[in-house]
């Protein structure tokens, strides 16, 4: 997407409402979450909506409860999110999407806001987006991962995402001034950018960790949340733009101990045919480990070409490769798309153009071993 479909107002009206449903937590334990506004008073935030602000952020803490008796379920998109995503996402972003007939703000979680957590220091993991989409549409993989014993910090990047809720009611969209997938300087300043919001949360982490409220408003946090955090086992994923995050933000910061990259291009081409310039992770290597999780459907000469030379350095690299399957398998359209498909709201082509022709019976459950099991072995101690 680029800034230029901002202007384009004319949207398709809703219909029906059919909530996509997200499959339920695998793990023995219940599920909290809650969100944090974050702002960073010594950075100005680089895009052309925000200029001369400070960089401000939104994450979601998905934790293990202790208790979720009378605390509310969440949703996945807040009403005012869910608005923008329907005329951004779900018409532009992802035309595969249906034009009608889906109230993107009826999805429940299984998450349970502000819930206790449950006592005992837990392994963090960080999430990176795809270029574009917003941290909720990973939601079942964060609630999935915090069932297991994780603690997940899921991270929008405002300005290149979609759209963006601030607790005040604010809501950003997109403001690339032009689009990364065709200009290579738009593509490496934006990964600069989320390099810099994923120090920045690390760092506001050990605050919180620490016994303080990094929340901007000073916000009520969960209780014991702060104890959970054991920031000597940290991982990070993401998805697409965000696994190449992951990737060079473990090479760049000693903190991170383990990374998924799910799809993520590994170098800064993004002009068809032109040889690209590696990024630093993958033509040094990492002494960490790190996972690379592809699909068939979306392989290139850049994925080939920048894996294999992250592959060439040795066995601190793995790499899987999902079959019939393509680049959003990783996120909350794998279950979603189905069961809009099942609503008779989307063709089947449509569902295998986003997915793949994998079923989400089994998409599901594959990826949220492959990332679950890589980060139990290695965050292990």
């Amino acid at each position: 997407m680029t800034a230029a479909l901002l202007a384009m107002s004319t949207v398709p009206a809703v219909a029906e409402p059919e909530a996509g449903l997200l499959p339920a937590p695998t793990g023995p334990h219940k599920v909290g979450v809650t969100t944090l506004h974050l702002v960073d008073h010594q950075r100005t935030d680089p895009w052309p909506d925000a200029v001369g602000k400070p960089r401000e952020l939104v994450v979601s803490v998905h934790y293990p409860a202790r208790s979720v008796r009378g605390y509310p379920v969440a949703p996945q998109m807040t009403p005012q999110a869910a608005a923008v995503f329907g005329q951004l996402d779900a018409v532009y972003g992802h035309p595969e999407l249906p034009k009608s007939g889906v109230d993107w703000a009826a999805t429940k979680t299984h998450s349970h806001v502000g819930a206790p957590a449950l006592p005992g220091r837990r392994p963090v993991l960080l999430y990176s987006t795809g270029g574009g989409d917003p941290r909720t549409i990973n939601t079942a993989l964060a609630e999935d991962l915090a069932s297991r014993g994780f603690v997940v910090v899921s991270m929008d990047h405002p300005g290149e995402t979609s759209e963006v809720e601030f607790p005040d009611g604010r809501v950003r969209t997109i403001a690339l001034p032009e689009d990364p997938r065709v200009k290579p300087a738009i593509f490496r300043d934006m990964i600069a950018v989320r390099l810099t919001d994923t120090k920045f949360v690390l760092d506001q982490l050990e605050v919180l960790a620490a016994g303080g409220n990094p929340d901007a408003a000073g916000r009520e946090l969960p209780r014991d949340l702060a104890r959970s955090l054991d920031l000597r086992r940290i991982g990070m994923y993401g998805h697409s733009a965000g696994g190449t995050t992951a990737s060079q933000a473990m090479y760049d910061d000693p903190r991170i101990d383990a990374a998924v990259n799910l799809e993520g291009h590994l170098d800064y081409a993004v002009e068809p045919g032109k040889p690209g310039e590696l990024l630093p992770v993958a033509r040094d290597g990492v002494d960490r480990p790190l996972f690379l999780v592809g699909t068939d459907g979306y392989l290139d000469d850049r994925y080939r070409t920048s894996w294999a030379a992250m592959l060439s350095h040795g066995p601190r690299t793995r790499h899987h490769q999902i079959s019939h399957a393509t680049h959003w398998v990783f996120t909350d359209f794998a279950p979603m798309t189905e069961a809009f498909v099942n609503a008779r709201l989307m063709p089947e082509q449509d569902r295998v153009k986003l997915v793949g022709e994998i079923r989400a019976e089994r998409s599901v459950p594959v990826v949220r071993d492959l990332v679950g099991a890589f980060f139990q072995r290695t965050l292990r101690r």
